[in-house]
């Protein structure tokens, strides 16, 4: 195991070294101490930089796995009982459709934890190799990487309220030391779950908190086994790896809240508080609601619809026409004209605008607007009052 991961160690030493060189620069003590603390905890900062492309791809598959359940379950339906070959591939294509179509992946969920798992298994092995390193004795090494016997010795001294990185609640029968192991496992254990239902349950829409669906089931599930998993195996980790873990999950949780705040899932109680703020603060600057905005560009984008789907209508030509066609025009060129043709022929006024035969007319203001213009006019006059008077507002107060 230590050959396989050696590249990564290095890697992972290198990073707490250097993180270590540079908190004494900016007046950390050197040698034992709380900087070899902080470059542990400099070294979780790092790794969750570097993966918060996929951190942020997790969230969104999350959302579309959410989102995409009750097509899903309609899939379910529609090839329950069939097990042949046929049905079975079809199925299987489609549900790949419902997966581009949400822009979703199931793998897309465990990305960062597949990630960070290498990362995590390297700084458990570096933390359990010290006292090889500070003995000289590390597989015929003398150090791993940057990280020499009396780098290694210092981080050994090093602890955190009492307990060295390099301690375990299993390796140590000191009291002080499993009291601290204990309370930073509740710390990761209680982190963990929230981490998962904060995803899990406040950004989902509540069309998909259904308990017939069998991704929630599988969701409640997981947020009360991983949880358990890792309180059961953290008496194995050094307090060093405890510290990374707790300050991972606490950056997760940071970092979900601002996307769950900022970026919701559409339909969940999460949008709700979301465009409650936002329209808040829309209505002190005189700007209409979301809701609002929204019905004007709906209506506006079903007007255009309208029209792109309405067509011109190509004039005849005259070899085309019909013998009443020819008659009629002959008709109404030699002057004369019966009830029926002056009824049913457009008549031009003084203005140049036709009335009658069919065609429409500009006779009115609001005879040529359909009821989306008319709508949409409307909104447009209630905002620019509503912009004037925050005007007003703002002046008055200035005064």
């Amino acid at each position: 195991m230590d050959n396989i991961l050696w590249p990564l160690s290095v890697v992972v030493a290198w990073v707490m070294v250097h993180i270590h060189d540079f908190l004494v620069f900016l007046g950390f003590q050197d040698g034992p101490g709380i900087a070899w603390v902080l470059s542990i905890i400099g070294l979780t900062v790092v790794v969750r930089i570097l993966i918060m492309p996929l951190m942020f791809r997790q969230i969104r598959s999350s959302r579309g796995m959410q989102l995409m359940q009750p097509e899903m379950q309609a899939l379910r339906e529609k090839y329950k009982g069939k097990k042949d070959p046929v049905s079975q591939q079809r199925q299987q294509e489609e549900m790949m459709a419902l997966y581009r179509k949400h822009g979703t992946n199931p793998l897309s969920s465990c990305l960062p934890l597949l990630v960070q798992m290498p990362v995590f298994i390297a700084l458990f092995r570096v933390l359990a190799s010290l006292q090889r390193v500070a003995e000289g004795s590390y597989n015929g090494r003398s150090s791993i990487g940057p990280l020499t016997a009396d780098i290694a010795s210092d981080i050994q001294a090093s602890n955190v309220f009492g307990a060295h990185l390099s301690d375990s609640f299993v390796s140590t029968p000191d009291v002080q030391v499993r009291v601290v192991t204990v309370i930073m496992i509740i710390i990761m254990s209680v982190t963990q779950w929230y981490t998962m239902a904060q995803l899990s349950m406040k950004n989902m829409p509540e069309s998909a908190k259904n308990s017939d669906n069998p991704m929630i089931r599988s969701q409640r599930i997981m947020i009360m086994v991983m949880p358990l998993i890792f309180a059961i195996s953290g008496v194995q980790f050094q307090i060093g790896v405890l510290v990374y873990w707790v300050t991972s999950n606490i950056w997760t949780l940071g970092q979900q809240f601002f996307t769950i705040r900022n970026m919701p899932a559409p339909g969940s109680e999460a949008e709700k508080k979301y465009r409650a703020r936002v329209n808040a603060r829309r209505a002190r600057k005189g700007l209409p609601s979301l809701e609002e905005e929204e019905r004007a560009e709906a209506a506006a984008k079903a007007e255009a619809d309208r029209r792109a789907r309405g067509q011109r209508r190509q004039p005849t030509r005259k070899e085309r026409r019909g013998k009443s066609g020819r008659a009629a025009l002959a008709h109404h060129t030699s002057g004369g004209s019966s009830a029926e043709g002056e009824d049913a022929g457009p008549r031009r006024s003084q203005n140049g605008s036709y009335r009658g035969g069919g065609i429409e007319g500009t006779s009115s203001k609001h005879d040529s607007l359909t009821d989306e213009e008319i709508a949409r006019r409307r909104y447009e006059k209630r905002a620019r009052a509503r912009r004037q008077e925050a005007a007003r507002r703002k002046k008055r107060r200035h005064r």
